[in-house]
């Protein structure tokens, strides 16, 4: 693909920085703003950025992806990973269960439980258990997010904290190597912040392809959960991370 020598160095700051605004652009470059958006909405049509308001976004560090699309990656992975999260949960246990398609692979593997209490933000979570007269559903109130069903905001937040569970079943959008548990959604980071702070036991799951990612807002550390539930935990330093904090640590591909 032919790029002009200008495209490059803003492609290159967007990658560095996560994004490039055009009135800072058109003062580096010492031309003008008009020229700028043209470079953008050029580099946008070839896909390498992605238009925001007053400037554009490098997709792989700045975007999320679709939900039905990341619905689709390590489905495998996913559905062992929430069969074992599932088994780590109780009959007659109350529970959170947020945002996520790890998340939602845990509710689907809870079907064969007995009397369960799950409170969510997650419509696709409630809409799926609903049905099953063991499984006493509560839902959030807040904004619904209309790209994942997810309940997100303050309402949501003074919702969660009015209760006091025995297990949490949490998502994370990426996992840094440091142990700092990653999302984009400083709206739904608040609410996943309230259910880890009134849960008793936190179980953390995520696929090894979240150790690849990474995201802007951070949820908490993987210090705060009590079971981390992935496919393979492929970073030395999180599974280092996970023996010093007393953080239970199942890999569900060495299991198969």
């Amino acid at each position: 693909m032919f790029l002009l020598p200008r495209h490059k160095e803003i492609l290159d700051i967007a990658r560095s920085q996560g994004k490039v605004l055009v009135e800072e652009l058109a003062s580096r470059f010492e031309i003008t703003p008009q020229t700028i958006r043209k470079d953008l909405n050029e580099l946008c049509e070839k896909k390498l950025l992605n238009r925001i308001h007053g400037g554009a976004v490098f997709p792989s560090g700045t975007e999320n992806m679709q939900y039905e699309q990341r619905r689709q990656i390590a489905a495998h992975e996913k559905d062992s990973i929430g069969r074992a999260a599932a088994a780590l949960i109780p009959d007659n246990a109350s529970l959170f269960v947020n945002i996520g398609t790890t998340t939602e692979a845990v509710g689907q593997a809870l079907l064969d439980h007995g009397h369960l209490m799950i409170i969510t933000n997650n419509i696709n979570v409630a809409n799926k258990l609903r049905i099953y007269p063991q499984f006493e559903v509560v839902i959030a109130g807040g904004v619904v997010r209309g790209t994942d069903g997810g309940i997100v905001g303050e309402a949501a937040v003074d919702f969660i904290r009015q209760f006091k569970v025995d297990f949490a079943v949490i998502g994370a959008s990426a996992i840094d190597d440091d142990g700092a548990l990653l999302d984009f959604d400083f709206r739904e980071v608040k609410v996943a912040q309230a259910i880890i702070a009134n849960a008793r036991h936190v179980i953390l799951v995520s696929d090894s392809t979240k150790f690849e990612r990474t995201a802007p807002v951070r949820i908490a550390h993987i210090s705060q959960v009590h079971t981390f539930v992935t496919d393979e935990c492929l970073p030395d330093s999180i599974r280092k991370l996970c023996r010093e904090n007393d953080v239970q640590l199942i890999e569900t591909a060495k299991k198969a």
